[in-house]
């Protein structure tokens, strides 16, 4: 089997919980004996690169724009992949689906599946054209495509409620990304136990304002000033928030931006911080809160329902978007001390044992299965399930 992932901007991952999705499950799926292909965007990979981890990657351009982008790449990767062996046609995101009903008219032999990451028409950098265009991106995803896959129960939730539309729940997965090293803590600057962590993308959803309006109070208080705030990640092109947030955290005491870190650098962050912090107000579900459970960081995260299907009950939460509510969690989070410790041993195993990338490989390797035709079987016709589709079924 030849499956073709699209959508994503590239491997290896370098920012994006996508691309690290994408990157996992594709090695995973080659480990299986699968043939992956990932397009990838020549601005994000070394062109030079063919091959990562046993995926093949083609490298294609794209109108580099915060509107252009994905959709060009995406079009680009789909005619590709409609001219290619590949038997799958694997979407992530509701952006890049908007392409998804191509191969179903064009090349009706090609299964297509679509991941569905996040309601990315919630995003506040996007306008009122380009929110539509999402929404038709997430009717397309939910009606086109023969598979759709939610990342989260409350993903999926919405799209069948909305959508009228079968979806399959397969999460994101735990990345075994390094190996801890209170050396490579050292070399950052940093103490052990003694930094409040932030890894994500730097745009506004994901609320960093948010954590720096927090810890403009807390870095005031006497019982906070042996602890640093440490913020980790890049931005996406053409957004002007991190300049907002360097700005923002140069005016406040003993808060720092180390820029995008991976592999042992980013293991030890998450193994050695005091808490991890996650203050998105729009996720699917979200990785680096699932690799800061794994590693043993105590989680406080925004009260989202992606968020709560994590740390419901394995972790910590505040009301999203107040600053206030924040501060005050994350104090009691630095003072508290064995009651924190049996949690996050809990939460450890958890995390380790529900989301394993081996088994995430495996049932979507099973979907794909699913899909495929048998010799001499008829193809279905996408203008039927546009018309007249069936309801909670594909």
């Amino acid at each position: 089997m030849q499956v073709a992932m699209i959508g994503q901007k590239g491997i290896p991952a370098t920012i994006g919980g996508i691309e690290r999705h994408v990157e996992e499950l594709s090695a995973c799926l080659v480990r299986r004996g699968i043939e992956v292909t990932v397009y990838t965007r020549a601005w994000y990979c070394r062109p030079s690169r063919r091959n990562w981890r046993g995926v093949k990657l083609i490298v294609l351009s794209s109108i580099r724009t915060k509107h252009l982008d994905a959709i060009t790449h995406t079009f680009r990767a789909t005619l590709h992949a409609m001219r290619s062996g590949a038997d799958v046609l694997h979407y992530h995101g509701v952006g890049p689906a908007l392409l998804s009903w191509l191969p179903r008219l064009f090349a009706p032999s090609k299964r297509v599946v679509v991941t569905f990451h996040c309601i990315d028409r919630r995003h506040e950098k996007w306008g009122i054209v380009a929110r539509f265009f999402l929404t038709l991106g997430e009717f397309i995803a939910c009606r086109a495509a023969h598979e759709t896959i939610a990342v989260s129960r409350t993903l999926e939730h919405y799209a069948e409620n909305l959508y009228r539309s079968r979806v399959r729940y397969i999460p994101n997965g735990v990345s075994a990304i390094g190996k801890p090293s209170r050396r490579l803590i050292a070399q950052m600057g940093l103490r052990p136990g003694g930094f409040i962590l932030v890894v994500t993308r730097f745009v506004r959803h994901k609320g960093v304002h948010t954590v720096l309006r927090a810890w403009e109070k807390l870095s005031q208080l006497p019982s906070m000033s042996g602890y640093e705030l440490v913020l980790v990640g890049g931005s996406a092109p053409g957004d002007s928030y991190i300049d907002e947030i360097r700005n923002f955290a140069g005016r406040l005491s003993r808060a720092r931006l180390l820029g995008v870190k991976d592999g042992d650098q980013l293991a030890s962050l998450y193994r050695y911080a005091r808490v991890f912090v996650h203050a998105s107000v729009s996720e699917g579900l979200p990785l680096v809160v699932l690799e800061a459970m794994s590693f043993g960081a105590p989680v406080l995260a925004s009260d989202i329902p992606e968020h709560m299907e994590l740390v419901g009950e394995h972790g910590w939460n505040f009301s999203a978007d107040v600053p206030d509510g924040l501060a005050r969690e994350l104090r009691k989070l630095c003072v508290r001390g064995r009651r924190v410790k049996k949690m996050v041993r809990q939460t450890r195993s958890w995390a380790v044992k529900n989301f394993c990338w081996s088994k995430i490989a495996e049932e979507t390797e099973d979907l794909y299965r699913e899909i495929l035709p048998s010799k001499g079987s008829p193809s279905t016709s996408v203008i039927r399930r546009y018309i007249g589709g069936p309801s909670l079924g594909k």
